[in-house]
């Protein structure tokens, strides 16, 4: 149970979890804990949902500007910012939705960005085969904007890239420019 853990948590701050206002607050972290953490219940699979299917598309399918929300797993701590997710299909090509819930299942879990932007683009490439796979994922995080160096204007930017997004320097440089597209217009 979450909710004794929060209140005696609240004890060792110096707060009185009898107090009107803080009643219910351990009810409700707990709650937002699971929710903020839900991706542990979910698998690729469940998420991917019979959602791929066989097309003989062959230039670059690009999902960018996914909203992320995320948990640093380091101080528990938000850090928020935008995923880009692209892919050249082999035969199969994925719901553009299910790539926005294929973010969610790795940000819904204590994280840290590194691994986040390489577990979508493992993810899609054991699941869909494509020629390969790039992720971007640009974050702002409040274990930097609210503690330690407190720096509010800076950005995580991290990147994976697998198959042809990694050995063909044009694949990756569409990939980028098409990512910067609108930003510069």
């Amino acid at each position: 149970m979450i909710e004794p853990l929060i209140a005696d948590l609240l004890k060792e701050l110096g707060e009185d979890p009898s107090r009107e206002g803080l009643v219910k607050t351990p009810e409700r972290v707990a709650k937002a804990m699971r929710y903020l953490t839900s991706g542990y219940e979910k698998t690729v699979d469940e998420v991917l949902n019979e959602a791929i299917f066989t097309e003989n598309y062959d230039e670059m399918v690009v999902v960018k500007d996914i909203e992320v929300y995320s948990l640093c797993e380091h101080h528990l701590l938000p850090f928020y910012g935008k995923a880009h997710v692209a892919y050249l299909p082999a035969g199969k090509i994925i719901g553009l939705s299910k790539v926005a819930r294929l973010v969610d299942v790795f940000a819904r879990r204590l994280q840290v960005q590194e691994r986040l932007t390489t577990q979508i683009a493992e993810a899609l490439q054991d699941a869909l085969k494509p020629l390969g796979v790039g992720v971007v994922v640009e974050a702002v995080h409040f274990c930097m904007m609210m503690r330690g160096v407190e720096k509010q204007n800076s950005k995580a930017v991290t990147s994976c890239m697998l198959g042809s997004f990694r050995s063909r320097r044009e694949t990756r440089e569409e990939f980028l420019q098409l990512l910067h597209r609108d930003r510069h217009q």
